[in-house]
């Protein structure tokens, strides 16, 4: 089974199933906490992970993702978790800018 791998959570594995979630949901559905102010409406981007490896198994960018990235408030290997959707094994990890204070992350 594909997984989306989260590298500096200590290389947490949660089961992608190919119906196309969104990365957010899935992090959400497994119980990990996930930086999102706007609540997973593309209004901002706090939810933002890098794509470490895998990027063909993750939807297109969406139209705010298109819109941040074309204003540098995202970098090539980075994409919005509320607005791609995942349908097979992808390793990501979370930008330092996005960490939350409370969770120990790995380098």
């Amino acid at each position: 089974m594909a997984n989306l791998i989260i590298r500096n959570l200590q290389g947490v594995q949660i089961p992608v199933n190919g119906e196309g979630k969104a990365a957010l949901r899935l992090i959400g559905e497994a119980g990990i906490d996930w930086m999102h102010s706007c609540g997973g409406k593309g209004r901002c981007t706090t939810c933002k992970m890098r794509v470490l490896a895998g990027a063909e198994n993750i939807s297109a960018r969406s139209a705010a993702e298109l819109k941040y990235f074309a204003a540098g408030r995202l970098r090539k290997d980075e994409r919005l978790a509320c607005q791609c959707r995942v349908t097979g094994e992808v390793t990501v990890e979370v930008p330092p800018d996005t960490q939350l204070p409370h969770l120990k992350y790995s380098h």
